[in-house]
């Protein structure tokens, strides 16, 4: 079954990525009972029984919110996943929609990791 979930996620990048503008770094493998998809190591998408879903910055997840988007939480008592948000369906399966948010969601990754690596090197002693 998770097999299903990570071909799922790999036809969706395939499909909606298609400039390769940096993606050599994706990858998408089993998570739980479904599926994550990576970039450069750092989850940007996941696809389980609960849904797609996609971390993304505030402003978006807000505006997706008002389109029907739900908070991610992967099983009832479970913590939910702030920075995450579960995609409408009909999100999901229009293209054209979901292909800029699934960009938003690698760029807000990618961007994250960035400013994370800077502020290690900042917080570094001097050697």
């Amino acid at each position: 079954m998770t097999a299903n979930y990570v071909q799922e996620l790999q036809t969706i990048i395939n499909q909606l990525i298609t400039d390769d503008g940096g993606l050599t770094a994706v990858d998408c493998k089993r998570f739980f009972n479904g599926a994550a998809t990576y970039i450069d190591g750092k989850i940007f998408m996941t696809l389980t029984p609960v849904g797609l879903a996609l971390k993304l910055p505030a402003d978006v997840r807000t505006e997706l919110m008002t389109k029907g988007a739900k908070p991610l939480q992967y099983f009832p008592k479970a913590p939910i996943k702030r920075e995450y948000v579960i995609v409408p369906d009909k999100i999901a399966m229009d293209d054209a929609v979901l292909a800029p948010l699934v960009r938003k969601s690698i760029n807000f990754v990618s961007g994250q990791a960035v400013k994370k690596m800077m502020a290690d090197v900042r917080n570094r002693p001097p050697s």
